[in-house]
């Protein structure tokens, strides 16, 4: 059994959903699993009682959230001492056709850079939940001109395949 802290920052709770869910399929596989928000994470707790880590955050404007890039830019030395993936919840789902297709493929170089700073053994891009009360009026403007639509995204069996493929490689 390996012990595994799931580390995330979410705004709006679709990135904790996540976490939770990779953190009990990790469970499920024979895992211990501890799940923590990064804006209630004690710094004080490193190096981090556990053996292999998840570290994941929402997406916004090209960045992860504040709490998760202060995380990774603060601890970036002690970062790779474990085992460590990563990822990513935005929007890309909620795209139409080409557009959508176009932002599956594009580099968002602030989270790329911090991709780079952890080096993990896989960072993943999902897709999480929009709704008309997450954006302002600027935003929800733009959203519906690019004929984006609201709702929940997240594909369940590809985030439960990641997180089984990381359960098996730390059983490996």
């Amino acid at each position: 059994m390996v012990s595994v802290w799931v580390l995330y920052a979410s705004e709006h709770h679709s990135t904790q959903e996540i976490a939770d869910r990779i953190g009990e399929r990790l469970r499920l596989n024979g895992h211990h699993v501890q799940i923590q928000a990064l804006r209630a994470f004690p710094e004080e707790q490193w190096p981090l009682p556990g053996d292999a880590l998840v570290l994941g955050s929402a997406v916004h404007d090209g960045a992860w959230l504040p709490a998760a890039e202060g995380f990774v830019r603060n601890n970036a030395d002690r970062l790779g001492d474990q085992p460590t993936w990563m990822f990513s919840v935005g929007m890309a789902a909620a795209l139409p056709g080409p557009l959508r297709r176009l932002a599956e493929r594009m580099v968002q170089p602030r989270v790329a850079a911090l991709v780079e700073v952890v080096r993990p053994r896989d960072h993943r891009r999902f897709s999480g939940v929009i709704r008309r009360e997450h954006l302002d009026r600027k935003g929800a403007l733009l959203f519906r001109l690019l004929g984006c639509r609201y709702g929940d995204y997240r594909d369940w069996a590809a985030i439960d395949a990641w997180a089984d493929d990381i359960a098996r490689e730390l059983g490996a």
